[in-house]
């Protein structure tokens, strides 16, 4: 027997759980696919939330012969046996080629379908769960328009799951439901409708017996589905998208967000990102705000790499938090990225002569060190002189943060100067 998934998948646009973005009533894609004219397009999108069933549900709107073909199986040549049945009475009204993860296709096997989706052989609907601005090749892509699918929420899974409860009473017999069940198995599927299909058929089927019903608990829906929420591929988006969150909640001051993406990230055992992360964020957004916060996230994220998993959650959590509520200043590093942009684009010039090395012999018969003011022999261990080459002596790349602590290095500085 086929997975409850395939034997429940819908066969109408009303029938599709979420979506709505795209296929709600007057939605452009709706639109689009209900005048019977569709373009080539490109779904991405998380497993399980409907690429693969509106793909279906296009080529019997739109009369056309479904070919379906897998980036991680097909062939070149599986692509021209498919070819080869344009104009045929295999498919009288054109194909449509259901392309899943095209991402796997490489890019002589993609430049191969160029031809016939551009003069109109061939629909093709491509799949992908990966970002088809880095992994579809440029000439497909300018080709097709991209439609985004999202995580389905858990209140438009549930009357699915609900569904699929009748479905499988019928298949089985009566089954008595325990409250909460349905809402757990929507909210834990993470948005994958495939998922929460899953996890009700296992439920069902693990159901014990109870007179002459089979009672469905709520601790079994937790087991089968423990941890299923989880969408974490090291390789893939979701797994840049969380990094990102996370330190961009740092970085806005949002201690509670910050612990959520953290918690994604050590759910999915990903130590390693996460200490790159933190110890960046420590550096780049609060820098010279709390010089201080440096030694103490390394000394958090020592002791994470030391204790591991699950233990490292605590250093990293006081780390994250710390990081969180701590005064921020990006002023080092655009200082430092100005520099090295100059630096890239050859803005450079000779150092001065005084600055140069002179701890070997004859250094002073060709001139070095030879004007070189010591600091420390003048008040306040300061002296004016110049430091850059000549060519960008009035180049400015550091700004005073307005954190209490670069004021008060600024304050310094200029007290210093002053009194030269």
């Amino acid at each position: 027997m086929a997975p409850l998934a395939d034997r429940l998948r819908p066969a109408t646009l009303d029938d599709m759980v979420g979506q709505q973005h795209l296929l709600g009533k007057g939605a452009v894609l709706r639109r689009i696919i209900e005048s019977g004219e569709v373009p080539n397009m490109i779904f991405y999108g998380p497993s399980g939330v409907g690429k693969t069933t509106l793909a279906s549900i296009i080529a019997k709107q739109t009369n056309k012969t479904l070919h379906k073909l897998n980036g991680t199986s097909a062939s070149t040549g599986d692509i021209k046996d498919i070819i080869a049945q344009v104009g045929t009475l295999a498919a009288p009204g054109g194909i449509l080629l259901y392309l899943d993860e095209i991402q796997y296709f490489n890019k002589k096997q993609q430049q191969s379908l160029l031809e016939h989706i551009e003069n109109g052989n061939i629909t093709l609907v491509a799949s992908t769960t990966e970002n088809p601005y880095f992994y579809v090749y440029g000439a497909v892509l300018s080709r097709c328009t991209v439609f985004e699918f999202k995580p389905v929420l858990a209140k438009d899974v549930e009357p699915a799951v609900e569904r699929a409860f009748r479905v499988l009473e019928g298949e089985l017999g009566a089954l008595e439901i325990e409250p909460g069940v349905v809402g757990h198995i929507a909210a834990a599927c993470g948005g994958d409708v495939r998922k929460a299909m899953n996890a009700t058929e296992l439920c069902a089927l693990s159901a014990k017996e109870a007179g002459d019903k089979r009672k469905v608990t709520l601790d079994a829906a937790k087991q089968v589905s423990q941890r299923s929420a989880m969408r974490y591929d090291r390789e893939g988006d979701e797994h840049y998208d969380i990094l990102s969150a996370f330190q961009k909640s740092m970085r806005g001051s949002d201690p509670d967000a910050a612990l959520h993406y953290l918690a994604r990230l050590l759910a999915a055992g990903d130590l390693p990102s996460v200490c790159r992360r933190l110890m960046v964020t420590a550096c780049e957004d609060v820098g010279l705000a709390y010089p201080m916060i440096i030694p103490i996230v390394k000394s958090c994220v020592d002791a994470a790499l030391q204790v591991g998993l699950p233990e490292a959650r605590i250093p990293l959590g006081d780390a994250v938090i710390l990081v969180s509520v701590s005064p921020k200043s990006n002023s080092g590093n655009v200082a430092s990225a100005k520099a090295l942009e100059d630096v890239k684009a050859g803005k450079t010039g000779e150092i001065p002569a005084y600055l140069k090395d002179a701890h070997y012999s004859g250094a002073q018969k060709m001139g070095r060190g030879l004007t070189y003011q010591f600091p420390h022999d003048f008040p306040g261990h300061y002296v004016k002189q110049q430091y850059l080459p000549d060519a960008i002596k009035d180049v400015k790349y550091y700004t005073y943060g307005e954190n209490k602590n670069e004021q008060a290095f600024q304050q310094y500085m200029e007290r210093l100067k002053g009194e030269q």
